[in-house]
């Protein structure tokens, strides 16, 4: 997962995932009801394995590998305020974002230029049709590259053409992404 990745689903959020293997078992079987079986056929493993890594009889207490670690912890992922994700999303589809990144940007201009790609502090407020726009390229499956390209371009817009009015058809470079943020509402 890249920067942007990450750091939308951070402004998706509201509170933080749980952390540990054990709390995330624990909100599993919350989200079932209790049931053992049906969080056995979320990961894909045996009821009884669900039940040994949550046992709390001392000595019969089973750790679950690494393999089901990651599994777990993309179920919790894909299970997380679903709902507050929803409204969010919403929110800044219809209000828009601020962007937050360190990254390599500039426009592709002559060595010395004070416009030549730098790496550069921004914080810029994005319209919704942006968030739209990265919304859908990330549910079609769009890669970081995809996704840098769209954020590539409202940036430029907004940043160094200020939304229209000055240089125009210059090439904006944007890359080597430290992080990225995402404000919502």
């Amino acid at each position: 997962m890249g920067q942007i990745e990450q750091g939308l689903e951070r402004a998706l959020r509201t509170r933080p995932v749980p952390s540990s293997t054990e709390t995330r078992l624990r909100f599993l079987l919350a989200a079932h009801r209790g049931s053992t079986r049906k969080v056995a056929a979320v990961l894909g493993v045996s009821q009884r394995t669900v039940q040994r890594w949550v046992t709390k009889k001392p000595g019969a207490r089973r750790p679950p590998g690494p393999t089901q670690v990651r599994a777990i912890e993309e179920a919790v992922l894909a299970r997380w305020q679903p709902r507050v994700r929803a409204r969010r999303r919403a929110q800044a589809e219809a209000e828009g974002f601020v962007f937050h990144t360190r990254a390599r940007f500039g426009f592709a201009a002559a060595a010395g230029s004070s416009d030549d790609p730098r790496v550069r502090w921004i914080t810029q407020d994005l319209p919704g049709e942006v968030a739209r726009e990265l919304f859908a390229a990330r549910d079609a499956g769009a890669g970081e590259q995809q996704q840098t390209v769209i954020l590539a371009r409202a940036l430029g817009h907004a940043y160094f053409r200020e939304w229209g009015h000055r240089a125009h058809g210059l090439h904006i470079a944007f890359s080597d992404i430290e992080f990225a943020d995402f404000s919502i509402g």
